[in-house]
């Protein structure tokens, strides 16, 4: 594992792995009566979000506490950026710190990547966690749902997966389609054709997934799960959709599709990111049903993070050359 993780595509496939089975032991800790273990004792990680977030930020907090990392929440309204300080000098004067760690959420794709950059040219050894950039990538979330599957699923070997809704504004789609192939699932990815990205064919070519943009259609085949994304409509600057019944219509998860899904698979799981637009992009019925695995991505995402963290931070990085 490198010394940052900005996107799924820094792990090879024996790091993916390894995260992975390092979560379901971390997983573990949520069990306990006392939610604490000494692996980060002496670290400070700092969580730097000019996003809101609450299942980001809060699983990472919990992540670093219970491996008893001091952790520092820092919001964009609550840091200099706000008097008009640049975000490289933000970023430098935390490193200056002496911090282990920066878990960074900002609006444009690839802040994570350039921050990582600047403290590479200048040596300084705090590494980057991306906690979403932009449109670009969202890495621990496509960790965490690659997890989530596993318990549910299984091996995730010819497994299918679809992942459905507003995939151009989607930083979960795009870490998921370079980590779910990985796994040996079968990925389809369906949106309208307004919030397909351009260019998405030739990229489904060289990352293993197919496009569709009929829903009832990649239900009826029996997909194995199914991810809805969240419609963004603080990013849409334009009409991407008539109307938000209309969306619903055509791409949302309704009570008629929760029952088609089951009918085709009785075994079939429901994913969301979160939030969720309830009666936008899933109905309550299926946010609720049995087979959603909604909350079950919550308690991942703690164990995820804290199998994260512990790569970066407590076998030997960044200390000894950039491996783990």
């Amino acid at each position: 594992m490198t010394r940052h993780l900005l996107s799924v595509a820094d792990l090879d496939d024996t790091a993916l792995r390894t995260v992975l089975d390092t979560a379901a032991e971390m997983h573990d800790v949520q069990r306990r009566e006392v939610k604490k273990i000494p692996t980060l004792r002496g670290r400070t990680v700092i969580n730097l979000f000019f996003e809101d977030s609450t299942r980001t930020r809060s699983s990472f907090e919990i992540a670093g506490k219970w491996m008893s990392a001091d952790t520092i929440n820092i919001t964009g309204k609550g840091s200099s950026t706000s008097k008009g300080e640049s975000l490289r000098d933000t970023v430098r004067t935390i490193a200056a710190m002496g911090v282990d760690a920066i878990v960074m959420r900002h609006q444009a794709s690839g802040a994570a990547h350039q921050v990582a950059g600047w403290f590479d040219e200048s040596g300084v050894r705090t590494s980057v966690v991306n906690a979403g950039d932009g449109t670009h990538e969202h890495p621990t979330q496509a960790l965490l749902d690659a997890y989530t599957l596993e318990r549910r699923l299984g091996s995730l070997e010819g497994k299918r997966v679809a992942i459905v809704g507003d995939v151009t504004h989607s930083r979960v789609f795009r870490s998921n389609v370079l980590s779910l192939p990985r796994l040996g699932a079968e990925v389809t990815v369906v949106a309208p054709p307004t919030l397909m990205p351009s260019g998405a064919s030739a990229w489904a070519s060289a990352d293993g997934f197919t496009l569709g943009d009929d829903l009832d259609e990649v239900i009826d085949s029996g997909v194995d799960a199914l991810m809805m994304l969240r419609v963004q409509r603080e990013r849409m600057a334009g009409g991407y959709f008539p109307t938000a019944r209309e969306y619903t219509v055509g791409y949302g998860l309704t009570r008629d599709r929760l029952a088609a899904l089951t009918a085709a698979n009785p075994e079939a799981v429901i994913c969301h990111p979160g939030p969720m637009n309830r009666g936008l992009e899933i109905a309550a019925d299926a946010a609720d049903a049995a087979s959603s695995l909604v909350l079950d991505q919550v308690s991942a995402g703690v164990a995820v993070r804290m199998s994260v963290l512990y790569h970066l931070l407590a076998s030997g990085l960044p200390d000894e050359g950039g491996q783990a």
